[in-house]
């Protein structure tokens, strides 16, 4: 099967509908497609870690999920995506898979779709093993043994004995799974099984480096040991020279398939000397009889052996610094590449100048100092003087609405932006003002003793009126007695009157 399924691209699609851009990079990352992880998927991701508000037990979940699909190149590439992200991502992706009970449970996945399915099952469980022994030995001694510091004053050199004893053996598990994925050139067949070996082949360096050093530590050390700490030591370098043969057939292979040469680092075998001198301690420290031995040739001995083993360290670090240094320049051309390439898009783009419609443009160089105009601020007349056009509660004609014939008597906005009750338009007469009150009640007023707007009651309910619009020489008519008694009793004459005139 090659290219992406179109199980690859619904589920990619799922997840960009859901909004979930780790998950979806994951499936980007894990296709069916028949070559290792691209590494635009693999570089988000490990920026992912790197990011405060990514989860990452999301991002470790998608990762375990994708590790069910029935397909080998599945799950072989969710190993390798995780395997990656363990290597070069964030520290605390490695503590979260330290810190669960259970991993990968691969050890009896096989898929059964055809012969290829069959050989690189094979190869998924042992994967699936390693990756788990990695993240154990995290949780056991808190610290990943491919990035600790090394050289006389690193880790595992300045470790005491106790300690020194309980960590080698740890090294030597994580080793021992690694060295179990057991490939040879010709099984190396394509792109997803070469790109777990190489991630192999890298930490097999590192790991070998801190092995080799917490050696070197134990065999300046065994000669001040017990008798139990020596039996353990001389135990624990048995079981490195056996290793060492091991890491040597695995270099083979990286070199068979075309890792260059310079990558790959020189060991060198303490003599053999060294193991009968540290069977000797041991078999003496037991009461048994052995050749003696003096302390002299017991230190020249020993000084040998750390010598074979720096120079084999010393290889390892130079391996180290050269591939950083690929790192850093492979670093360098791409932000070269995407400098290049930013400044070849800022040069395609049309310039924009600024005109005289906009607002932020100014003319000949200078900017407007014109003041700006005060929207709420007082109009000014011809001669700089402030001219008042009427005082607020100053009730003249100009600011009386004006009502059209046929009003609905609704309230009406004024230029004071209230609300009045709309007034019938005026109308002159000699005798002043006159209302219609139909307009205004709707209604006429009954009986046969009728009275005109003159009467009783017109005199209280007419407005008073500026008399702008009045003829000159005219007041307007008073309306309303000044006295409230003689107002009373004009009132009560008028009534009279008509009462005398019904009585005749």
């Amino acid at each position: 099967m090659s290219g992406q399924s179109i199980t690859d691209r619904i589920t990619a699609a799922q997840h960009s509908v859901t909004g979930s851009a780790v998950s979806k990079t994951v499936c980007k990352a894990t296709t069916h497609e028949v070559m290792g992880p691209k590494k635009k998927h693999l570089d988000y991701l490990i920026h992912c870690t790197n990011e405060m508000n990514v989860n990452i037990p999301q991002l470790a979940d998608s990762l375990f999920e994708r590790t069910t699909n029935t397909s080998w190149v599945v799950v072989f590439k969710s190993l390798i995506t995780t395997h990656h992200l363990m290597v070069y991502g964030n520290e605390r992706f490695v503590q979260y898979l330290a810190s669960r009970n259970t991993l990968f449970n691969l050890s009896n996945f096989l898929d059964k779709s055809g012969l290829q399915g069959y050989d690189m099952s094979t190869f998924i469980r042992r994967y699936s093993r390693y990756l788990n022994e990695k993240a154990v030995s995290y949780r056991q001694v808190a610290f990943d043994f491919t990035k600790v510091k090394r050289g006389v004053d690193g880790v595992m050199r300045t470790m005491n004995t106790e300690k020194l004893l309980k960590t080698i053996p740890i090294i030597q598990n994580q080793m021992d799974a690694l060295l179990d994925f057991n490939v040879n050139a010709n099984e190396l067949t394509n792109g997803v099984i070469n790109a777990a070996f190489m991630l192999l082949f890298k930490d097999s360096i590192r790991l070998f480096a801190a092995y080799n050093e917490g050696i070197i530590n134990l065999l300046e050390k065994y000669f001040d040991m017990k008798k139990t700490q020596c039996k353990e030591g001389l135990d624990i370098y048995k079981k490195f020279l056996t290793r060492m043969t091991r890491i040597s057939e695995f270099l083979k292979v990286a070199e068979q398939v075309g890792i260059d040469r310079g990558d790959i680092p020189d060991l060198s075998q303490a003599p053999s000397s060294l193991l009968e001198a540290l069977e000797q301690h041991l078999a003496s420290l037991e009461g048994k009889k052995v050749k003696d031995s003096t302390a002299a040739s017991r230190a020249s001995t020993l000084s040998n052996a750390v010598s074979s083993l720096a120079s084999t360290g010393m290889s390892f670090t130079k391996v180290d610094e050269r591939e950083k240094q690929a790192a850093l320049e492979e670093e360098q051309a791409r932000l070269k590449a995407l400098k290049e390439q930013r400044l070849k898009e800022l040069s395609k783009r049309p310039s924009f100048s600024t005109t005289d419609t906009s607002p932020i443009s100014t003319t000949g160089g200078t900017i407007s100092t014109a003041p700006a105009i005060d929207l709420f601020s007082t109009p000014s007349c011809s001669n700089g003087a402030v001219k008042m056009e009427s005082d607020l509660f100053d009730l003249q004609s100009t600011f009386q609405p004006s009502v059209q014939s046929g009003s609905t008597g609704l309230p009406v906005a004024t230029a004071w932006a209230g609300y009045s009750t709309p007034q019938a338009p005026p109308q002159q007469s000699a005798g002043g003002l006159q209302v219609d009150f139909e307009s205004v009640f709707g209604a006429k007023a009954t009986g046969s003793n009728s009275l005109n707007s003159d009467d009783i009651a017109g005199g209280i309910l007419k407005p008073t009126l500026a008399g702008s619009n009045q003829p000159s020489g005219q007041q307007p008519e008073k309306l309303v007695s000044d006295d409230l008694d003689s107002s009373l009793a004009n009132l009560v004459g008028n009534l009279g009157i008509g009462n005398g005139t019904m009585k005749k």
